[in-house]
Parts: structure tokens; sequence; C-alpha cells
């Protein structure tokens, strides 16, 4: 088996993660605000809010506390002249390469938690699939794009 991609992702993506399953938690926080008005109003049995209270608290530890560590720790990429190697997955292992050959374009994103953060995602184009590498630096983002580019490039003159 080939050994693990050597790069990590920044370590300032838990605390983009973190905010951004803060954010997605305002809809929960929603159905405990209606399971509660539905119990004053309608008579409703008091295990409907001690049931969506007890799923709030099991996603904020899951989403806000376990999973943005552990996917900081799987996530690795590596770049070589020919592919880019990309490992990614909690629970699923995912390990893709991505030849050099099949990159149409690369692209750098970074939306307003990331640009907070000064993190920037870069998007790797082939004509079937997109392939990201999240949260990188600002700088090391705009350097991996035009490295890629710039290999990519090279591939299809030597073809």
């Amino acid at each position: 088996m080939r050994q693990s991609p050597a790069h990590h992702i920044e370590k300032t993506a838990i605390a983009a993660w973190r905010w951004t399953a803060v954010l997605f938690l305002f809809i929960p926080v929603l159905i405990i605000a209606a399971s509660i008005l539905t119990y004053i109003y309608f008579s409703w049995p008091w295990w409907v809010i001690a049931l969506a209270v007890l799923l709030f608290v099991i996603d904020l530890v899951l989403s806000v506390f376990l999973v943005p560590a552990l996917r900081w720790r799987r996530w690795k990429y590596e770049v070589f002249e020919q592919e880019i190697y990309i490992q990614h997955g909690i629970l699923i292992r995912r390990r893709t390469i991505v030849p050099m050959l099949r990159v149409q374009h690369v692209d750098t994103k970074q939306g307003p938690i990331l640009k907070h953060f000064s993190l920037a995602t870069v998007t790797i184009s082939t004509a079937a699939t997109t392939h990201e590498i999240p949260a990188l630096s600002d700088g090391e983002a705009s350097d991996l794009r035009d490295r890629i580019s710039e290999l990519a490039r090279v591939d299809e003159d030597d073809v």
C-alpha cells in the first residue's frame, strides 16, 4: 500500500469548521423552540422537549467538538509531478489520486468563514469530477493552485 500523503491542511481549519457547525446548529435551536411552544400551547408531553434537547446536545458535541478535530487529523494531501494524492475521511478513509494529465483547471475559493481565518480551498477539476483540498492558508492555496496548473500544463505539452 502507498505511503500516506505528507502535507496536512492548516490547523486553524478546526476553528473554521467549528464555527460553520455552530451556524448550522441554529436549525436544531429552532426545532427546540418549536417543541417548547407546542408543549406550552398544545400540551404535548414533556418528553418531546427532552428528546429535542438530547438530540441537540448530541449534535453539538459531535459537530462542534469531535468531528472537526478528527476531520483535520485525517485530511492529508501531496502533489507530485504526475499526480495529486488526496486522503480524507473520518469513518471511511478515502484515498484519491488525480492524474495531472486529467486536470482541466484549478481554482481557489474562500467563503466568509474561511476568509476570517485567512484560509482558502483549492478546487481541482477534471472532465468527470471535482476534488478539493480545503482550509489551506491564503498563500499556500495560491502557490498550490499555480503549481498544479503549471504541472498540468507541462504534462499536456509533453503528450
